[in-house]
């Protein structure tokens, strides 16, 4: 007899339940979403951790009609070596390197103003009704002490023909220090303008390198969100200190309580800091960020080992359980202190010192609303693929908690080093 068409008899006694029988290909698809994710984020860290980028801050006003003055704030260090070497300038390299942290700066920027001018004016334009202004130095440059940092002051004058006798649209357009020059990346160019009658502020970088006074309000808070949006996902050390707050979260309500404490803490001194009452140096709050990230990530780390040296079995923590306890309220204790340091190191990125106004604190709110949106979206990428690899295999949940936790830990103390030491 022929036994071609008979089913093996072991596949008769295996009956089919892929959600039980087969759980790898799942888990291994939820790992492989969760490495890649920390894949795109780690390598990124050492290089995008606040310490490559560069900010520069301009006031615009019209004096008389048909002027434009800017008071332009540029770091002079980076000043020195782009101009010198776009400018073809070797003695302002080697003056500007000698005197540099001496609190002499300032000679070297007048020696060499015409160097300064002509690198700066060829980077940052003021236009009217379509044509270019024509600009000038007014005064000397000299140097002052920004957030620890020396930044040269220039002031610019544009004529503007096309302006005169009427109230025409002003153009602002920065490509200061682009990233072509290899010294820094993503530079923005915080602008508040009082201007044709309008004031405001306006962020200008790379991706959106001008803009009109003649924008609706609806166009010119877009462009903040975008930067809020943009400094969250720029900034390695906020998702690490995100990431951190996910992965010790053991139910939905953990990680929204934690959330939304860090979002009422950090919004709270990002306004006060933002609008000048409240002034930290970044030399003290960029070290503490760090830390504040070892300590979140590290403190799931001894949860899991206080569990383990006391014979509780580490994955029945995954499980929901009712209410708050201590150690629940003092993790949330943590995560506001913390938050309110990290809201000053997102104020860092406007370093507006323009007095109060509405139109400001609309800019400011609008910031923190793309702040808030990447790190809500964040949140619903990472947290539901957690639960699931927790649920599906909770021992493997359990030690990719453990692995990112300590990944996290040990890029955050290395940053802590560095900031205390100033390396960058």
């Amino acid at each position: 007899m022929s036994h071609t068409n008979q089913r093996p008899r072991r596949a008769l006694q295996r009956p089919r339940r892929p959600f039980v029988r087969e759980p790898r290909t799942t888990v291994a698809l939820i790992i492989a979403a969760i490495a890649t994710a920390i894949g795109i984020l780690l390598p990124a860290a050492a290089a995008q951790a606040h310490g490559f980028s560069s900010t520069v801050y301009a006031d615009i006003t019209a004096p008389t009609d048909g002027t434009v003055r800017t008071h332009l704030e540029l770091e002079y260090d980076l000043l020195v070596v782009s101009a010198a070497e776009k400018q073809h300038d070797q003695a302002l390299f080697d003056d500007g390197t000698r005197l540099f942290e001496t609190g002499e700066e300032a000679t070297a920027m007048n020696a060499h103003a015409a160097t300064v001018t002509a690198y700066v004016t060829e980077r940052f334009t003021v236009a009217a009704e379509g044509s270019a202004c024509r600009p000038r130095q007014v005064g000397d440059i000299p140097v002052h002490q920004r957030d620890g940092v020396p930044y040269a002051q220039l002031t610019l004058e544009f004529t503007c023909a096309a302006a005169s006798g009427g109230h025409a649209a002003h153009e602002i357009a920065s490509a200061l220090f682009p990233d072509a020059e290899d010294y820094v990346k993503d530079t923005k160019t915080i602008v508040t303008y009082d201007l044709d009658g309008r004031s405001g502020s306006a962020a200008l970088d790379a991706q959106h390198p001008s803009f009109s006074t003649g924008q609706s309000a609806g166009e010119r808070f877009g462009e903040f969100f975008l930067l809020g949006a943009e400094h969250l996902l720029s900034g390695i050390d906020h998702i690490l200190f995100l990431l951190a707050l996910i992965i010790g979260s053991r139910r939905l309500r953990d990680v929204v309580l934690a959330a939304t404490t860090f979002t009422v803490a950090h919004s709270v001194t990002f306004l006060l800091a933002a609008l000048g009452v409240v002034t930290v140096p970044a030399a003290i709050v960029e070290p503490i960020i760090a830390l504040s990230i070892a300590v979140v990530a590290a403190w799931y780390l001894w949860g899991v080992w206080k569990r383990r040296s006391s014979g509780i079995p580490t994955v029945a923590d995954l499980a929901p359980s009712r209410g708050m306890d201590k150690a629940d309220w003092l993790r949330l204790a943590v995560v506001f202190l913390f938050g309110l340091v990290h809201g000053l190191g997102f104020a860092s990125a406007l370093g507006i010192d323009e007095a109060w106004s509405w139109t400001l604190l609309w800019s400011l709110l609008v910031f923190n609303v793309g702040i808030e949106a990447v790190q809500l979206g964040i949140i619903a990428v990472v947290f539901p693929l957690l639960i699931v690899l927790r649920r599906r295999a909770p021992r493997t949940g359990l030690w990719v908690g453990i692995a990112v936790a300590a990944a996290v830990t040990v890029i955050a103390l290395v940053w802590f080093v560095q900031r205390v030491l100033g390396i960058e």
